[in-house]
This record gives C-alpha cells, sequence and structure tokens, in this order.
C-alpha cells in the first residue's frame, strides 16, 4: 500500500483506494523479482518476433500467458494479442478523427452519465471531468461513430477502463474495437441475442461439468441470463478481485471466449457443486444472492487460474453447442434479428484470419535486446542501424563508449545475473549537458525500465498506468544519453515517448 501523505487515502499497487477490487495480500502471488526480470525480458523477445512466435512456437506463448504476463508489458502485450496494434498500423490517423468529430448527442449523453459509476474507486477515474473519465468518454465515443449501426452499451465502459488503466487512449479503443469485433461479436448490440444464446451454451456445458448445480439451477427454473449477464459482458471485471481479473484477461485475449465460459463453469461448479453447498439455497432467491456474492476462495488468483487450465473445455465444444443452441433458437424465436460476425477464438486465430505484415507489428519505439534468451544477430543489427538512417561508420564517429555509473536506486548487493549480459539500444541522438539536467528528475522514473519491485508505485508506472495524478497529462519525450547500472546495463540513448508515463 502506498500511504505515506497525510490525508490521502492509500493505494494500493493497481491504483485502488478502496472498493471491492482493492488489492489484498491473501488474493493474489508474489513473484520474486528475478523471475519477473526474466518474464519480462522473454516477452520482450517474442513481441520483438511476434509473427514467428505466433506461427511456430504458439503453445509456449499460451504458457507463458496463463503464468501472467509481466506487469510491465502487459499493455503491449494485449495490444499484439488481441490484433490490435495491426488495426492501428492499417488505419493510421483513423482514431484522432473519429476523436475530433462531435459524436452522436444521444450516445454521448448517455456516456458521460455512465462515467462516473466506472470504477470509482480507481485513481484514474475518482476525479469527475479527470483524464481518465475524459480518455473514457473519447474512447466509448470514438466506438459509437465507428460502429453507429451498433452503438453504445453500458457493459462497454468497464471494458474500456481496464483497458485505458494500461494503455493510451487510441490504443485501448483499436483493443476495444477488436475485442466487440471478434471476441464477442454481437454482445452490445441491441436485443442481447448474442449473450442469451452464450448464456444457454454455459447451461449446456454445466450439464457436463457439474450434473449437481446443473440439476439445482434446472429444479428452480434459474435462467441462465440472470447470472451470468455481467460475468460475460463485462469479462470478469466487475465481480473478481483485481489480481484475478487481470490473470484471466491475459489467458481471454491469448486463448478467446473459452476462457470466459471456464470462468463461469468454475464459479458455479465451486458454488452449486455438491449437495453440502445446496443446503444453504433452498430456492431460487437463496441461489440468486450465493451467486452475486461469490465466495473469496473461489476467486483468488492461485485457486482460479488452475482450475481454469485444468477444465477441458474446448473451442470445438463451444462451436458445436453454440449450432445446437442456434438450432434450437430458430425453432422457438425465429431467426436472429442481429446478424454478428463469427466468433474468432483467440490471438492465434485472429492473425491467421487476417495475417499482418511485419511493418504492422514493428514496435514504436523499437528496443533490441541482446541477452542470452535473445541473442542478437549482424542482420538484427544492421536492420536497426538502417532504421536510424546511419551506418555503422556514421555511428562510430557520433557514439563515444558508455561510462560506468551506480545505480542511485537500488542497493549494490543484489545483482541480477540475467541483466548482467543485456543491452538496450534505441535512437543514437545525445542529449546536451543542459538538456539532461532538465529532465533528471524525469529521467528517475525510467528506472522500471531496469529493475523495480512488485508492488511499488513506480511498477504501476511501468504498467502503463499513466494517470498518476503526479504526473503531468501532457505528451512528453525524454532522451537519455548515458545511464549504466551495476547490472551492467547499457543504454546508449534511450528514447522513450510517454503518455504521462509510457
Amino acid at each position: 500500500m502506498n500511504g505515506g501523505v497525510p490525508g490521502e487515502k492509500p493505494v494500493d499497487k493497481y491504483g485502488f483506494t478502496g472498493g471491492a477490487q482493492q488489492h489484498c495480500g491473501e488474493s493474489a502471488e508474489e513473484i520474486p523479482i528475478e523471475v519477473l526480470r526474466q518474464r519480462e525480458a522473454k516477452w520482450l523477445e517474442m513481441l520483438n518476433s511476434w509473427d514467428k512466435w505466433m506461427a511456430k512456437k504458439h503453445k509456449k506463448m499460451k504458457e507463458r500467458c496463463q503464468k501472467g504476463v509481466p506487469p510491465s508489458l502487459r499493455g503491449r502485450a494485449w495490444l499484439y494479442l488481441t490484433g490490435g496494434k495491426v488495426r492501428r498500423e492499417q488505419n493510421q490517423g483513423k482514431f484522432q478523427e473519429l476523436d475530433n468529430q462531435p459524436g452522436d448527442p444521444k450516445w454521448v449523453d448517455i456516456i458521460e452519465r455512465d462515467l462516473h459509476r466506472q470504477f470509482p474507486f480507481h485513481e484514474m477515474f475518482a476525479a469527475r471531468g479527470g483524464h481518465g473519465q475524459q480518455d473514457l468518454l473519447r474512447v466509448l465515443k470514438a466506438y459509437t461513430l465507428h460502429r453507429p449501426e451498433e452503438g453504445y452499451c453500458q457493459a462497454q465502459a468497464p471494458i474500456a477502463a481496464v483497458l485505458l488503466m494500461h494503455m493510451p487512449a487510441e490504443d485501448a479503443f483499436w483493443v476495444l474495437v477488436q475485442i466487440c469485433e471478434k471476441y464477442l461479436p454481437g454482445y452490445y448490440s441491441a436485443g442481447l441475442e448474442a449473450i442469451q444464446l452464450d448464456g444457454e451454451i454455459l447451461y449446456a456445458l454445466l450439464r457436463r461439468v457439474s450434473p449437481v448445480a446443473h440439476r439445482h439451477l434446472k429444479k428452480h427454473k434459474l435462467e441462465p441470463i440472470l447470472y451470468m449477464t455481467e460475468w460475460f459482458m463485462c469479462a470478469f471485471s466487475r465481480t473478481l478481485p483485481w489480481a484475478s481479473v487481470l490473470r484471466v484477461w491475459d489467458m481471454f485475449l491469448c486463448e478467446g471466449v473459452k476462457i470466459i465460459f471456464r470462468v463461469g463453469l468454475v464459479l458455479l461448479k465451486s458454488m452449486l457443486g455438491s449437495q453440502e453447498k445446496l443446503k444453504a439455497c433452498q430456492g431460487l432467491y437463496e441461489t440468486m444472492e450465493l451467486l452475486r456474492a461469490i465466495r473469496p476462495q473461489y476467486m483468488e488468483e492461485a485457486f482460479l487460474v488452475e482450475e481454469i487450465i485444468e477444465l477441458m473445455v474446448s473451442e470445438k465444444d463451444i462451436e458445436k453447442e453454440h449450432h445446437a443452441q442456434l438450432r434450437h433458437w430458430k425453432e422457438t424465436h425465429g431467426d436472429l434479428h442481429c446478424k454478428s460476425p463469427p466468433r474468432v477464438h483467440g490471438a492465434k486465430a485472429i492473425m491467421a484470419a487476417e495475417p499482418p505484415s511485419r511493418q504492422d507489428l514493428r514496435q514504436r519505439p523499437t528496443f533490441i535486446v541482446e541477452s542470452p534468451l535473445a541473442p542478437q544477430t549482424d542482420r538484427v543489427r544492421a536492420e536497426a542501424s538502417k532504421e536510424n538512417g546511419k551506418s555503422k561508420a556514421e555511428q562510430q564517429k557520433t557514439i563515444k563508449p558508455p561510462q560506468e555509473t551506480a545505480n542511485p536506486y537500488f542497493p549494490p548487493g543484489d545483482p541480477s545475473p540475467f541483466l548482467n549480459h543485456m543491452t538496450v539500444k534505441a535512437s543514437k541522438e545525445s542529449l546536451s549537458s543542459a538538456e539532461q539536467r532538465k529532465h533528471s528528475d524525469r529521467s528517475k522514473h525510467l528506472k522500471c525500465f531496469l529493475h523495480l519491485k512488485p508492488g511499488s508505485p513506480t511498477e504501476m508506472c511501468c504498467n502503463a498506468w499513466y494517470g498518476r495524478n503526479r504526473f503531468k497529462q501532457d505528451t512528453k519525450k525524454v532522451q537519455i544519453q548515458k545511464l549504466q547500472t551495476n547490472y551492467k546495463v547499457q543504454v546508449l540513448s534511450l528514447s522513450v515517448i510517454f503518455y504521462g508515463i509510457i
């Protein structure tokens, strides 16, 4: 908790000052700092060769998503997993164009009335009219202009808010587009036919996963739409503890909607899966109250993630049941009024459906990581040199060998063996000493790219939580010429363009 200033509410490492989602130590796993650094290096390697990993090593990528995306890279990973990065590159300037339009007054008025309801205990959205609410309005308004036939649905607001906690508004917009069009198509359309169909699919799958729970719900005629609507439409962002929400989203954006089904099935089985548990809910009302207040032990990160991974419900199971329920729907209700695009099951299927170019996947700025885990070839060095517009001869003239300086942030007795071999290279531009002094205070916060303690405010900066009140909202460009820590991290000239923090 971060509560050193008198009069300020304590803030947890996710930015919550209270409410049901505020972090407590018992509900989340603590990852050793050395393990976290190694995972970050592995994810940087994957992000630098995204198309190759998706094509040849997708199983390994899925395992790493199940272990959890490192907080410092979660926003970028979600952008790549959903295909939002490709959509953004293929539609340069589209978000700015939509953002500059006034929007439909009908939708804008409804969105503005919903803003204060989205995570009011989070620092980013606590202030009425603050930058968090302003960005949320921009993203949701842009979506109504992008899909005017669909407009706005209230369940989209928490989805967009979660994204804004991890990335800038433009990236959040494109990830929201991918979630609404690829992962959960039809969920936010008028009539909510898609969510009703998925409710019936969940109910049918429950018969196989937990016959006891299925019989109980059938006995009391408890329709799925009564208890699973918020779960599915908000992707459990308003139900689970925050540590569990992030782990569920890591897997959901990698593997697709089957993760949402698995979470629902795990919760139903845990709450209603035995006769002993059913003694406390003998009627419909008692069952509804039980499902509205899931016991904390069933929502803990470690328990929930393990159950999700072990539950054998595949895309084929969901699609098979989907076709069965669709036939039943046509027999009882007729044809669907809303024709939604087919559902795409996860990151690999999205990339296969619309293969991106290498240019669309190129990172801006590009970080080249040299390490035992990501060896750098001469070809890669040549490409990096070409991108910067300088030949090797020119670079040797303009860049001097970095000098070794002491790390002012961390004690010298805990070196990271992995970072001993890491070199991060960015643009080869240099700064004058006056410019260095000008940005010296802000450069301290770049230590999150090198080494940071889990749970600290600095780590939350790395989480793309760019909305902390003590930093300016305007876009900044920080250029650092030399920084070499006792971990032998050499930064020749790191140019980072960030929005608030990133």
